[in-house]
């Protein structure tokens, strides 16, 4: 019989384990040394320099990350259901401690972007148990809750991520920017003790391996293709990505555990939704790419208050997200949450476009922090309906799709914004071309809360 919220073994969790703080607090470490990337950001100018790299060039230590841990999150969160969240959390620990040790180390550019792949590993073991591990301790009551509590943690790593690493950027260069996650995953790795055995479950049913294969190659060809949009090769890459998800498909109609069931794609506004996190990822993440370099031109901005001042955007989203969880909670609409969040990242981003050598650092400030705060709305939002939508035992797969979306916007924004702003600043300079990029980006935000709001009744709050 189907596993639904009202006879899955996670449910039977005592609300009192909800008041486990420390465990909380060691998940939220753990999720941050893939979180705190954003370090990573602020370092671009000093990594450019390092390896004599051009603008577009820098995308890639984005993209090698980002692409690997996109195209096995939706495997490991059937993995992590199948053998247990805790037990590949802590995996995902272990490698990801090996991989910042080497992609610090990296003697050559080549070298590097092999590492961030192994890095793109160890993140995706780690994030596809998040939502998880959160969710099964503060029990079902209190879902929406958590979710915002998660959302919070994600955006503390991220505004965390540039305050941390200016200051360690302008001590120790860009390598600094990946070791100092090191003690954090250990830290959590030995600290993360007594997490209730219905965390750890054992599933009869196996993992799917070829449909993950499939499913993996699927992504990644794709994601890569978006990447190579301007190239011939991205008519191959997409052709080689239709085969996997047509062999993906085919496997999982005929497996008795599927990855993920395609009856969930189908439903009504399921769809639709998850595209449009997809387009507000995209637009949001376009403050990440070109924020650092207009930074990087302010002369009386050192590299520690540069880093300082992107970190609002993600303060912005810390400070929404468990006030949008408390909403939803209160059974505010999360369909009426996802709009108005969709909208005020738009607006956000129209204030960030209005930016000039003169503008006070208040208003760009206040920018940033809206924008993050209609991200951390949407965000919060977005993910309670997905995790209501899918059965409780498949709640790594939840989570981790959660993530595969917001992964889908910020592959296509590192190839389509900086294509868009390449080709604006090379007709009109840097500073029109980075206007007129987030004028861009608010449009694709506010093209999605139109889509959201014309499509308001298609799109199902959770029951």
């Amino acid at each position: 019989m189907p596993s639904t919220p009202e006879n899955d073994p996670l449910d039977a969790l005592p609300s009192l384990l909800s008041a486990r703080p420390w465990q909380v607090a060691m998940i939220g470490l753990g999720m941050a040394t893939a979180q705190l990337d954003t370090s990573v950001n602020i370092a671009f100018p000093a990594i450019s320099r390092g390896f004599a790299l051009s603008i577009g060039e820098i995308q890639w230590v984005v993209i090698c990350y980002v692409l690997t841990y996109a195209s096995l999150l939706l495997a490991f969160g059937r993995i992590s259901d199948t053998v247990g969240h805790a037990v590949v959390f802590r995996a995902g620990l272990v490698w990801s401690t090996v991989a910042l040790l080497l992609v610090g180390w990296s003697p050559s550019f080549g070298a590097m972007l092999f590492f961030r792949g192994l890095q793109g590993i160890g993140a995706a073991l780690v994030l596809s148990c998040g939502v998880a591990l959160l969710t099964s301790l503060y029990g079902e009551d209190r879902r929406s809750h958590a979710l915002g509590i998660y959302t919070m943690m994600l955006s503390l790593g991220w505004m965390l991520g540039p305050l941390l690493g200016g200051a360690l950027t302008a001590a120790w260069d860009w390598p600094s920017v990946f070791w100092f996650r090191v003690p954090i995953a250990v830290a959590s790795l030995l600290f993360l003790r007594g997490v209730p055995a219905s965390l750890r479950r054992q599933a009869t049913d196996r993992f799917d391996a070829v449909g993950g294969v499939a499913l993996g190659l699927g992504l990644v060809t794709m994601l890569f293709g978006i990447n190579r949009v301007r190239e011939l090769s991205a008519i191959w890459l997409g052709l080689l990505s239709a085969l996997s998800f047509a062999a993906f498909i085919y496997r999982e109609k005929r497996a008795a555990r599927p990855i993920i069931a395609f009856d969930i794609l189908t439903r009504p506004g399921f769809a639709l939704l998850n595209l449009l996190s997809v387009l507000i990822n995209f637009a949001a993440f376009s403050v990440w790419l070109l924020v650092p370099y207009f930074l990087a031109r302010v002369p009386f901005y050192s590299l520690t208050e540069s880093g300082a001042i992107l970190a609002m955007a993600a303060a912005g989203a810390a400070l929404s997200a468990p006030i949008a969880g408390r909403l939803a909670e209160r059974r505010i609409s999360t369909k009426s949450l996802a709009i108005s969040g969709a909208v005020t990242n738009g607006l956000g981003l129209l204030l960030l476009s209005a930016w000039t050598e003169q503008t006070p650092t208040f208003l760009r400030i206040t920018g940033l922090v809206i924008q993050g705060a209609g991200l951390g709305f949407f965000q919060t939002a977005y993910a309670d309906i997905v995790t209501a939508a899918l059965p409780l035992k498949d709640r790594g797969v939840a989570g981790s799709l959660v993530l595969l979306t917001r992964t889908f916007g910020t592959v296509t924004a590192a190839s389509v914004v900086f294509l868009v702003f390449e080709i604006l600043s090379g007709d009109y300079g840097f500073l029109v071309g980075f206007q007129k990029t987030f004028q861009f980006a608010a449009a694709m935000a506010f093209a999605a809360a139109a889509l959201s709001l014309l499509s308001h009744r298609r799109i199902r709050d959770p029951s």
